[in-house]
């Protein structure tokens, strides 16, 4: 776990939970977009993807390990004694939502981008899997899943290029629980959540379903909601040719919320 204090008087605390198969250093540059406007920022590498597992070939964490994750990074946040916000990227953004559902902490509002909702794209093995789920347990697995369907920035590609080998390999009892998690999500009405939200989504992700991430939103009882889809982005908004309009338009939902509560900003 990681912190990032702003050198500017901190407006808010913001926690970001990255995706599947990534790493914090994917995302230099939107800590320091995040510090230079006043936030602090906590951050770290889920498990089994820190830097001490760069080995490792095979995906075989249990939900609840990523949860108790981003339950010790809330708690850092919250020690700040600020309004904290959640960003989840992908399959952070599906951890992010279960992780409020559960444990309803306290939090200013969540962004989502590009939530794993439902996946596009899986390979003949899983397609023919899905129906019956009968994936043996530790069989390894692809989702096939390249840098190359994450953005077409070069900026980004060059902020992806590290020597932790980038992989998409499982076990079929990963991707079940990710799976059956997904589909919870998607068809499970109580639970759902209240705070504000703001969810982005790509016009060209080949990764995430832009439509079950909107059905999901239409869902929660929230009162304050914002829902925005970048056209021209692939699945990783913050690496792709948008990022900037991306990052402006998310700065403007936490700067509301910050006012929506008695924030001077």
């Amino acid at each position: 776990m990681w912190k990032w204090e702003t050198e500017k008087q901190p407006k808010a605390v913001v926690v970001i939970v990255h995706s599947a198969f990534e790493h914090h250093r994917w995302y230099a540059w939107l800590i320091e977009k995040l510090r230079t406007e006043g936030f602090h920022v906590v951050m770290g590498d889920l498990p089994g993807h820190e830097e001490g597992s760069k080995y490792t070939r095979v995906h075989d964490e249990l939900i609840d390990e990523y949860l108790l994750f981003i339950k010790q990074l809330m708690k850092s946040a919250l020690q700040y004694q600020l309004p904290v916000f959640l960003i989840g990227h992908g399959f952070g953004g599906t951890l992010a939502i279960q992780f409020l559902r559960k444990t309803k902490p306290e939090c200013a509002g969540v962004i989502l981008s590009s939530p794993w909702l439902e996946l596009q794209k899986h390979s003949n093995l899983l397609a023919s899997a899905l129906a019956s789920m009968n994936i043996a347990p530790n069989k390894k697995i692809s989702l096939e899943l390249s840098k190359r369907l994450l953005t077409r920035n070069p900026n980004g590609i060059e902020e992806m290029a590290d020597d932790v080998p980038y992989h998409s390999n499982v076990t079929g009892r990963w991707y079940r629980d990710v799976l059956q998690l997904m589909r919870n999500l998607s068809m499970q009405q109580e639970r759902t959540l209240t705070l504000p939200i703001l969810l982005m989504t790509s016009g060209k992700d080949k990764v995430a379903d832009s439509d079950a991430a909107r059905k999901w939103l239409l869902l929660q009882q929230t009162k304050e909601f914002q829902y925005k889809d970048w056209p021209h982005s692939c699945h990783n908004i913050f690496h792709d040719q948008d990022r900037e309009a991306a990052f402006l338009y998310m700065k403007d939902f936490i700067n509301n919320v910050l006012r929506s509560i008695g924030y001077i900003v």
